[in-house]
């Protein structure tokens, strides 16, 4: 028995998992090509259109990936997690569920994460009080550049990026400094992040690193 696979939160998961796959893309960018949608994706100036385009679109990890994170952050025993990209939660809640389910219910164990869309953080907020794990998040709205480049643990455990693709590299660098020796990073749909990507695979960088899944890229910071 695990928090993940009980009530509140199992059924919560079924339920938004079950809502994401059946939501609509936006007529819009539904009409775009798969080429069309990277090149948005891959754009500094461009990015920021199509999320908002996606507001209202839950856009989650995998179920896979959900629980991949969940046997991660108690493998691990996280005490520290930076998530980029909160959506509607469903991420977050894989991870929280974790941090109880190894720290306990008086248990120190934090994660950061941020969203810069007002209308996603809400419904983040929403699921987590349903969940029963609000007290373990603290969710920080706003431009990730910004919100993530102050009063972060000294010694991160493990990182979610889900965001905006042509961000990972920057996220990533500034993260990187209070990342412990050991730390994992999952970085999902990181094939829309090439730059991030060449950091990552190359051990000179101190990493090492490799594509898991056929969505998410996994890399262990080297001590």
């Amino acid at each position: 028995m695990s928090t993940l696979t009980t009530a509140p939160v199992a059924p919560l998961l079924d339920r938004l998992f079950a809502e994401a796959a059946a939501a609509e893309i936006p007529p819009a960018l539904a009409r775009l090509s798969a080429e069309e949608r990277d090149r948005l994706m891959r754009s500094r100036s461009l990015y920021r259109d199509l999320y908002h385009g996606l507001a209202e679109v839950a856009l989650p990890v995998s179920p896979a990936t959900g629980r991949l994170l969940y046997m991660l952050a108690c493998s691990l025993k996280a005490q520290a997690i930076v998530e980029f990209g909160t959506s509607f939660g469903i991420s977050t809640l894989h991870l929280a569920a974790a941090l109880r389910d190894t720290a306990g219910a008086d248990g120190a164990g934090r994660i950061i994460t941020t969203e810069f869309e007002p209308a996603k953080a809400a419904r983040a907020r929403d699921n987590l009080r349903a969940a029963g794990l609000a007290d373990l998040v603290e969710l920080r709205e706003g431009d990730a550049l910004e919100t993530l480049a102050r009063d972060l643990p000294p010694a991160i455990d493990l990182v979610l990026l889900d965001g905006a693709k042509v961000l990972y590299a920057e996220i990533l660098a500034l993260i990187e400094p209070h990342l412990r020796p050991g730390a994992l990073v999952v970085a999902d749909n990181a094939e829309h992040a090439p730059d991030y990507l060449a950091r990552v695979r190359d051990p000179a960088n101190g990493w090492l690193s490799v594509p898991f899944a056929g969505d998410v890229e996994l890399s262990m910071r080297l001590g």
